[in-house]
């Protein structure tokens, strides 16, 4: 067969971006039968996805376009138009990205991460709501196969009115990797943190932020202690005492040193369709406290701390728990996170472009 598949998203830095970059890699990798048609549309980084693509060996061709997001938003989201071979040639399976949806007449594979923007309208930015609303509609009418990162993603698309029968549960996997001794030592020193401190991922409001600080409040008294917070822009928190605000600009090894010098992660989201922090952070030996509810269970299983995101008494004590427990939670989550891989997430994907030979 012929795959074609969408590698927009890489450019941006983002998790989808990374989830681009680990299915292409590990696709070319693991699969010596099919040849790959790689797109790629963008005006002014070009560049960058030519380099992605000069990064890459296997058995693929490349075309990139001078088309910016905003562009191919309005041909395909909006007005529909313009069929992906009229840009690729034809394929037998186009797997579209997270942005947009181009009508073709090949198998069409697309991956949902999650409902966030839809389900959080005043959390996300305007263009970006319309933008993901009208993809889902098309998803919703045309596309074969759709594939989501957990079991309570498949639940939630049910509940949108998703035929949940072309739905396929394929898990992610880890970004990061630990970090050296000298790395934690030189971003502690760059950031001005001394002593120990937790880490907590993103400012959006369903990341929880304020009842993680209430929660830390509580924590800390008469610990020399403090909350690094990596901040999600539009989202500000007021700096104060104890915390320390890092913008989330970050390459992965500065990501990794966070993680690694962190006494505990601290991610008692309110709503994930996944939650890839709570496998970066067991990769790196840190205790997770997360919560009890959605796909989050079903990342961490039995070897986080699991509390009630809504009570900040909940959190208080789970992290207290992660605090007297560091050694025997680090081992569990290292033996949790070798469950998920970058060449299984390929190869189970790799079963869903065989569907459309059936």
């Amino acid at each position: 067969m012929k795959i074609g598949i969408d590698i927009s998203s890489v450019i941006y830095g983002t998790g989808v971006s990374h989830y681009t970059e680990k299915l292409v890699e590990n696709l070319l990798k693991i699969d010596k039968d099919n040849r790959y048609q790689l797109f790629g549309g963008s005006l002014r980084r070009r560049g960058e996805l030519n380099s992605f693509i000069g990064s890459l060996s296997g058995s693929f061709e490349s075309k990139i376009w001078p088309i910016p997001p905003t562009l191919a938003d309005l041909i395909w989201n909006r007005l529909h138009l313009l069929p992906i071979e009229k840009l690729i040639g034809a394929v037998d399976v186009f797997h579209s990205s997270d942005w947009t949806q181009p009508p073709t007449k090949a198998f069409k594979v697309t991956t949902i991460h999650d409902l966030a923007p839809i389900r959080f309208p005043k959390l996300t930015h305007p263009k970006i709501y319309a933008a993901h609303k009208k993809r889902l509609e098309w998803v919703k009418k045309e596309a074969d196969r759709i594939i989501v990162p957990s079991e309570a993603t498949k639940k939630e698309m049910e509940a949108y009115g998703f035929d949940t029968g072309n739905v396929r549960v394929i898990p992610e996997a880890n970004f990061i990797k630990p970090a050296v001794p000298t790395d934690v030592a030189r971003i502690k020193q760059k950031y001005n943190i001394s002593g120990k401190y937790l880490l907590s991922i993103g400012t959006n409001p369903r990341k929880n932020i304020g009842r993680i600080i209430k929660a830390f409040d509580l924590v800390r008294a008469g610990e020399d202690l403090k909350l690094v917070i990596i901040v999600t822009p539009r989202f500000e928190v007021e700096p104060r005492r104890g915390l320390r605000l890092v913008a989330d600009k970050l390459s992965q090894k500065e990501l990794a040193a966070f993680y690694t010098g962190a006494e505990a992660l601290v991610y008692p989201s309110l709503y994930e369709g996944f939650g890839l922090p709570i496998l970066d952070a067991f990769v790196c030996g840190v205790p997770v406290v997360t919560s009890n509810l959605s796909s989050m269970v079903e990342v961490a299983g039995s070897a986080a701390v699991l509390v009630d995101p809504y009570e900040v008494e909940s959190i208080k004590e789970g992290i207290g728990k992660a605090l007297r427990g560091k050694i025997g939670l680090s081992r569990k989550g290292m033996a949790r996170v070798s469950r998920f891989s970058w060449e299984k997430t390929a190869k189970m994907t790799l079963d869903v472009y065989s569907e459309a030979k059936k």
